[in-house]
């Protein structure tokens, strides 16, 4: 059955024309916004997004992070020292005072297992082999402490 318009109630004119058109332009845009995110989650989720991430964490593995412990008690020591690594690349993240100032000679610890980043930060300070000692401690936050001694003037920070 046809569906005819009832001549008692005048249809105004181009009235249906209008509300077909605002009703397709309606659609067209919601099309357009369900695409977007439809295009923005799948892009998201699955392209790859893990090879960022990969790349991230190999760059923070060669930050080496490092606490200066004064053990000599000479003034400002810890100072030049932390300018002195940073301008080197390394991350010094604190300077403060170690518990006594009585520390002979500069030592170098290794506090997560990496000798070989332990010996780089030696090497950057010219401190001899045997001053480069492990002592791995998870309680710590950081890769490397370094224990500023009374040979501070013999280190190439200062020379």
């Amino acid at each position: 059955m046809k569906f005819r318009h009832d001549p008692r109630y005048p249809r105004p004119r181009g009235h249906g024309r209008v509300m077909e058109l605002a009703l397709n332009i309606v659609i067209v845009v919601l099309l357009l916004v369900v695409g977007y995110f439809s295009y923005a989650f799948i892009s998201r989720n699955f392209s790859g997004g893990s090879v960022q991430t990969d790349t991230t964490a190999v760059a923070t593995k060669d930050i080496i992070q490092i606490d200066i412990l004064n053990g000599c008690g000479a003034k400002g020591i810890g100072a030049k020292l932390t300018n002195y690594l940073r301008s080197a690349g390394f991350d010094v993240v604190e300077a403060k005072n170690y518990k006594t100032f009585s520390i002979p000679q500069t030592l170098v610890i290794d506090r997560v297992g990496n000798l070989a980043a332990a010996r780089r930060v030696g090497a950057a300070l010219g401190v001899g082999e045997n001053n480069i000692i492990q002592q791995i401690n998870p309680d710590y936050f950081v890769d490397i402490s370094v224990i500023i001694g009374g040979d501070y003037l013999s280190l190439k920070a200062l020379q």
